[in-house]
């Protein structure tokens, strides 16, 4: 067998009788693309803290009905939301600190 004949046999093999191999290939550039819009969104959200091992708290929405805490501690997240159905069942609170805002927006707590 001549050396060109042997490049043609090379290259004239292909997956031509298999339907699926396209569909394959699609779903590969689908779970790349999938990936990619999530990672760009935890960027653009600066969320970057959950993928880090630092303990951290957000409160989504302060002060409002739809106020929502976010605690990560350790690998567990936890999504605390409060209910209208806590205030009316009659457990009352007790208040366990105060919390000073600085000029530069820096939180500060003080416990009783």
């Amino acid at each position: 067998m001549s050396r060109k004949n042997k490049r043609r046999s090379l290259l004239g093999k292909s997956d031509d009788g298999d339907p699926l191999s396209v569909v394959v290939n699609l779903f590969d550039v689908a779970m790349v693309f999938a990936v990619s819009l999530m990672v760009a969104m935890v960027m653009h959200m600066n969320m970057t803290e959950i993928f880090g091992k630092e303990d951290f708290s957000i409160v989504k929405n302060p002060g409002k009905d739809n106020m929502e805490i976010i605690t990560k501690e350790g690998n567990k997240i936890n999504k605390y939301t409060p209910s209208k159905d806590q205030t009316k069942s009659g457990n009352k609170g007790r208040k366990v600190g105060i919390a000073y805002e600085l000029e530069n927006g820096e939180i500060i707590y003080v416990p009783e």
